[in-house]
């Protein structure tokens, strides 16, 4: 089983090896804790509950010290599962998983959470275009336009694009290329962006098989 949750540290830029700046995102990348492990007698599915992130005991409620003290495990604030489809989960409950378990060279996706910019409107949200400045138009330069439908059905269609609440959603980087990998310093660097602040949760994960991956 390959997956780690991290935390984004920031952006940096690292040389290769033929001298070329290589603009990268540094994640501190564990170390996690197997938390539970899921089975298909008992769940219906195979599946791997990682903890990542500790913090102070009072922190947490009774429930979830309980579940964590099970292997004896320290409070952790951030749980996630990776599913298994095909296979077995190849690791027990409180094993260390670490930044190693990715190699330099292999291709992850990378899913956080994106930069919330609050309520926007439609220019600023999906890229509208603003209306003529002349022509009489006083207050209409930012404005959506006509968003209803003639006589029939004489209503707005669900689904259309307005203004309302940009960002802060689920976004996946795919196909992020593992530049560096420091498994003592708990830290992972790969090419490009990756959704959301820096100290934002992140949660890296093989790259899925697309049309455009290599087949290398």
């Amino acid at each position: 089983m390959k997956g780690i949750i991290g935390k984004k540290v920031g952006m940096t830029q690292v040389f290769d090896e033929k001298g070329n700046a290589v603009p990268v995102t540094v994640i501190e990348a564990g170390p996690c804790y197997v938390t539970q492990v899921r089975s298909m007698d008992k769940d219906g599915y195979i599946g791997i509950q990682l903890g990542f992130s500790e913090t102070k005991p009072q922190r947490m409620s009774r429930g979830e010290l309980g579940h964590l003290k099970r292997n004896n495990l320290p409070a952790l604030r951030v749980l996630r599962e990776f599913r298994i489809k095909n296979g077995e989960a190849e690791v027990a409950e409180g094993q260390e998983i670490k930044a190693d378990v990715f190699a330099k060279g292999e291709r992850v996706d990378v899913i956080g959470t994106s930069k919330g910019r609050g309520f926007t409107g439609t220019i600023k949200r999906h890229g509208f275009h603003r209306q003529p400045k002349t022509h009489g138009q006083s207050d209409r330069e930012r404005a959506p336009g006509s968003v209803g439908s003639t006589t029939f059905p004489a209503r707005t269609f669900p689904g259309q694009r307005m203004a309302g609440r940009s960002g802060n959603d689920r976004v996946t980087a795919e196909n992020l290329e593992v530049i560096v990998v420091d498994a003592e310093k708990n830290l992972l660097a790969v090419r490009g962006s990756v959704p959301g602040a820096n100290g934002g949760i992140v949660v890296v994960k093989p790259a899925r098989p697309r049309r455009w991956t290599s087949k290398k």
